[in-house]
C-alpha cells in the first residue's frame, strides 16, 4: 500500500497527496510544535512542509516504508529556515534608525504555550538544549522514531543521533534537578492561561 501511494505521489496524483496530508498532518503539526513551542508557527510549518513535499515529490523513492520520516525531515528543515529568516529579520530591524517604541511580542508568544505544570517544566528544560539536540529529542522521544529512522530523517550518522540524544537527556535531567526545589516551593507557576497544546496524534 505504501509503495503504491509513493508511486501515485511521484506521478502527481492529487488524491494521493490529499491522502498523505490526512494521514500525517497531525504528526507534522505536533513535531513542529515541539520544535517551536508556538501553535501559529507550527501551523505555518505544516503548510510549508506539504508544499515542499509536493515540490519534491519527484525525488521520492518509489519503494520504501512509511512516508512519515520523509515529512518530518522536511518539517525539521522548514523550522530551521523559519528561524534563519527570523534572525535575518531581527538583524535588519536592529540596523534601522531609532523610532517609536516597538511592540513586545514576548508575552503574546508565552501566552500561547500550554501553561500546565508539565509542559512549563519541559519548555524551561528545553531552553538548555541546542537546536540539534532538540531535533533528535523530538524525533526519538516524542515522535517515536528509532535511531536509524532519525538518522535518515536528519541526514546524520546513527552514532551522532545517539550522542545528541544522550546529551539532551543529561541536560534535561540536570535542569529537572535544579528546578525541583523551586517546584516544591511553588515559585515556578506562570500567570498565563492555557492557549494551545499539540493535537493528539492518531496516524503515526
Amino acid at each position: 500500500m505504501t509503495t503504491k501511494l509513493r508511486a501515485r505521489i511521484r506521478d502527481g496524483d492529487d488524491d494521493a497527496f490529499a491522502e498523505l496530508f490526512d494521514q500525517y498532518a497531525r504528526s507534522v503539526y505536533n513535531h513542529a510544535f515541539r520544535l517551536t513551542g508556538d501553535w501559529s508557527t507550527a501551523e505555518d510549518v505544516v503548510s510549508l512542509t506539504f508544499f515542499e513535499a509536493w515540490r519534491l515529490r519527484g525525488r521520492l523513492d518509489a519503494e520504501g516504508g512509511s512516508l512519515r520520516p520523509w515529512l518530518l525531515g522536511i518539517a525539521t528543515n522548514t523550522v530551521r529556515n523559519i528561524r534563519r529568516a527570523a534572525r535575518r529579520h531581527a538583524a535588519a530591524m536592529s540596523r534601522l534608525p531609532p523610532g517609536g517604541v516597538l511592540r513586545d511580542f514576548s508575552d503574546e508568544v508565552v501566552g500561547r504555550i500550554d501553561d500546565t505544570e508539565l509542559l512549563d517544566a519541559v519548555r524551561l528544560a528545553l531552553d538548555t538544549l541546542r537546536r540539534t539536540e532538540r531535533e533528535v529529542l523530538a524525533l526519538c522521544v516524542w515522535s517515536g522514531c528509532d535511531y536509524a529512522t532519525a538518522a535518515r530523517t536528519l541526514g546524520i550518522p546513527v552514532g551522532t543521533v545517539r550522542s545528541r540524544l544522550s546529551r539532551a537527556r543529561r541536560k534535561l535531567a540536570a535542569a529537572a534537578e535544579k528546578r525541583e526545589p523551586l517546584r516544591r516551593s511553588g515559585q515556578v507557576r506562570g500567570a498565563h492561561t492555557c492557549a494551545s497544546r499539540p493535537i493528539q496524534e492518531g496516524n503515526e
